[in-house]
């Protein structure tokens, strides 16, 4: 297969599924290594392609559905679990990370977490690459953006953010 045809089929994969897929496994499937395939979503998306690489692979960001909020929060590396596990007990998706970096400005990271194995999935894959989260930047302050399924669901992730002493206010 010649790598333009490549390209185009990684794209096609990644335009119909609804989850991230991973380097490795695109690169199985082409048997070609890891690196051609880093190297052809970078093509990719200097061809305008929209591709977020997440800690659990590649994904094409599809709209939200529902109720998109943002909501800032401050805690340690060790509130990050209990953190992330109550935006997805409450029924919403953690679409990413913010931080405001002093010399970069903005700083996004992409997350895509919907349940408690997404969560214990990311936190697998910290632990693994010795990765400190973005929000170590920021003494612990960050924003969330998160889909929701509609405003009560909102408002009672919000209250239990706070109640979890996470929620950063006024």
């Amino acid at each position: 297969m010649a790598a333009e045809e490549r390209r185009q089929a990684i794209l096609e994969i990644l335009q119909q599924s609804n989850r991230a897929i991973s380097a490795g496994y695109l690169a199985e499937q082409f048997s070609v290594s890891r690196q051609i395939i880093v190297g052809d979503v970078a093509l990719l998306r200097a061809g305008g392609a929209d591709i977020s690489a997440t800690p659990r692979g590649y994904v094409i960001m599809k709209a939200a559905a529902g109720l998109v909020r943002k909501v800032p929060c401050r805690h340690n590396a060790a509130g990050m679990e209990a953190e992330l596990n109550t935006m997805v007990d409450y029924g919403c998706t953690v679409l990413d990370v913010i931080v405001e970096h002093p010399i970069y400005g903005q700083l996004t990271g992409p997350l895509q977490l919907a349940s408690r194995y997404d969560v214990q999935q990311f936190l697998r894959h910290c632990e693994e690459a010795e990765a400190r989260p973005l929000s170590d930047l920021t003494g612990g302050i960050h924003l969330h953006t998160l889909a929701c399924p509609n405003e009560a669901v909102w408002k009672r992730v919000h209250e239990a953010l706070r109640e979890l002493g996470v929620l950063l206010e006024g």
